[in-house]
């Protein structure tokens, strides 16, 4: 039988099989583009395209092992001089913020399944880096893994309130979910003292006080940051915080530079984990994207609330001379 009798043109396989079989000959039997072209009697261009339309249905999925991005020189110089339990570096590539912001999210969300054990309880924080690491979490299963809402609600325009930075977290892990179903800030200390009160509040906060292990970002106190645009904070508020010395802000709460709580008008009306509730966890999960956000982030691996760093390159040199 000759060999043209066991190739197989695109005219035999269509719609759906043939992108899959595409990926199947690039990926598994390690042909490159232009055999494939061959093999099915179509032009390389096509190829191309079966490999685009295979990667945006999900079919492929390639990652880097662990060991490229943690134990490479800039890594390892940023665990041991901050006293990390590791750090996850990637390269800054040639594109601009926005590629240096996507690449630092997919690592962290290639990393953190390794990171999490069956029976953990994870807390979850709240932003647009947070949010945006769940959309790109693959779907799998982490047996009894309880993921916690810290913060709470906020209405945000942005799409990235709390509530569904957690949810999407625990559907990403098929994992039960604990929400904080209260707003974020209230209007008074006494509204807040009185829903810390009640019954069902009250478990939910003893609930992710108990969390073992943190992903979080951290904010800084620029005019432009979350916690302002959200509404949780003022300018007036900003202003006042970073008078009194705060560089950054943690789940909802100001930090100064060496980490520990800054107190202003905000805290008793906050709802949510508390500072000294967040310190030398198991493991605290910080994703830090832009140095604009560098001394915020020093400010947190200094106050003891972060073992695990992911960040890029250039970010990961402004954290050494900043510190």
């Amino acid at each position: 039988m000759g060999q043209n009798s066991t190739r197989r043109s695109s005219k035999q396989i269509s719609g759906e099989d043939i992108v899959v079989e595409t990926a199947w000959l690039y990926y598994h039997d390690s042909l490159n583009q232009s055999e494939i072209a061959s093999r099915l009697s179509v032009s390389r261009a096509t190829v191309v395209n079966y490999l685009q339309e295979a990667r945006e249905r999900g079919y492929i999925h390639t990652k880097l092992a662990p060991e490229a991005f943690n134990t490479h020189r800039a890594a390892l110089e940023l665990r041991d001089h901050f006293g990390l339990k590791a750090a996850y570096i990637l390269p800054d590539g040639t594109g601009g913020s926005d590629d240096h912001a996507s690449r630092i999210i997919r690592g962290a969300a290639d990393w953190l399944p390794s990171l999490l054990e069956p029976g953990d309880r994870l807390g979850v924080a709240w932003g647009k880096t947070i949010y945006d690491v769940a959309e790109r979490l693959e779907q799998t299963t982490i047996p009894d893994l309880v993921v916690l809402q810290l913060v709470g609600s906020m209405a945000t325009p942005y799409g990235f309130s709390a509530d569904v930075c957690s949810s999407n977290v625990a559907r990403k892990f098929s994992a039960k979910c604990i929400n904080l179903h209260v707003p974020a800030i209230l209007s008074t200390a006494e509204i807040a003292s009185t829903l810390r009160a009640e019954s069902l509040i009250s478990k939910q906060l003893d609930a992710i006080r108990h969390c073992n292990k943190t992903l979080f970002a951290v904010g800084s106190c620029n005019p432009d940051s979350h916690i302002a645009s959200s509404g949780l904070a003022t300018l007036q508020d900003l202003e006042d915080y970073i008078a009194r010395g705060a560089v950054g802000v943690l789940c909802g709460r100001f930090i100064d530079a060496e980490g520990n709580p800054v107190s202003g008008p905000l805290d008793n009306r906050m709802m949510g984990i508390e500072l000294h509730e967040l310190r030398h966890r198991d493991m605290g999960i910080l994703v830090s994207i832009g140095e604009e956000r560098v001394p915020a982030a020093v400010a947190a691996i200094r106050g003891g609330y972060a073992t695990h760093v992911v960040t890029n390159q250039s970010c990961a040199a402004a954290m050494m001379d900043h510190a």
